[in-house]
């Protein structure tokens, strides 16, 4: 008998054991591996040992000086900044009728649903360095500015600019778990609190819904991680280059990129993809450390 469970179990584990194997182990192991490498996409690859993190760290100005800085920056602001509107949006949506807050969802949650190019065409239009853009245009008729800006390539606008973009869009799957978290908590444990001492919703919020939805929360956390640090493309496509102007919305996405496809240099591009799976995880764990059940 156990060995047919076993034997079942197996069977309906498979798909997934040989996708996620196939998608995620062993690419993660190859580039790994191309990471003590010197690999042009040419010649066979040569194994340099640590040398191509030694050169991030002490070499590569660009990473130290620009690259690392923003991305924490982007990060630490976009990620529970994100975070933190997401809940709020279930929450309060949760609060209202079915009908509404359907509609409202479907609102929310659809900019997620948008390609980062589509979402960069939008926002072009919005921010163009001509008299055609819609806030250049805005800012000349009120009499603001008396020459058009250039948002997109200016460094002093471009980070606050990615910012923006990638908050309208955060409104993702983690969104709609928390809502779902929020929608399912129990009506008798809030009248419960109330009688135990809860006086207002701020309370009920901290003490009531939060706790009761710690799965949810969890994976909101891990989404908003992941996308955080993958939403590097949306500076790239905004100012339409690679580097970005003066390297000021340079994400360590976009430099493993130009590295990777238009440098060619994979080995190095490798090392710096190590890095970025190694930040992701490191944001995970203390997501998972906040919102984890402890046993």
């Amino acid at each position: 008998m156990n060995s047919k469970n076993y034997f079942s179990t197996s069977v309906f584990l498979a798909p997934y054991l040989i996708l996620f194997t196939t998608f995620i182990i062993i690419p993660v192991a190859i580039a790994v591996g191309l990471s003590f490498t010197y690999f042009n996409t040419i010649e066979t690859p040569t194994f340099i040992g640590l040398d191509n993190y030694v050169n991030i760290i002490t070499q590569d100005n660009i990473f130290m000086r620009y690259v690392l800085p923003n991305t924490l920056i982007f990060s630490l602001i976009v990620g529970p900044g994100g975070y933190i509107l997401a809940f709020l949006l279930a929450w309060m949506l949760a609060q209202i009728s079915k009908g509404p807050r359907t509609v409202l969802a479907l609102i929310l949650f659809s900019p997620s649903m948008t390609a980062g190019v589509a979402m960069a065409v939008v926002w072009k239009i919005i921010f163009s360095g001509d008299q055609t853009g819609y806030l250049n245009n805005l800012l000349i008729s009120t009499g603001f500015i008396n020459e058009p800006i250039q948002f997109l390539q200016s460094p002093d606008y471009l980070m606050t600019i990615m910012i923006l973009v990638t908050l309208w869009g955060s409104m993702g799957v983690g969104f709609l778990a928390m809502l779902s978290g929020v929608l399912n908590i129990d009506r008798e444990i809030y009248e419960a609190a109330y009688i135990d001492g809860i006086r207002n919703r701020f309370q009920e919020i901290i003490y009531i819904t939060i706790p009761s939805m710690k799965p949810q929360m969890l994976f909101g956390a891990v989404m908003a991680v992941v996308t955080t640090f993958q939403a590097g493309a949306i500076g790239v496509e905004l100012s339409g280059q690679n580097p970005t102007p003066q390297y000021s919305g340079q994400l360590i996405v976009n430099h493993l990129e130009d590295y990777g496809f238009i440098r060619y240099e994979m080995g190095y591009a490798a090392a710096l993809s190590v890095l970025l799976l190694l930040f992701i995880y490191s944001f995970s764990r203390v997501a998972v450390k906040l919102f984890g059940e402890k046993d």
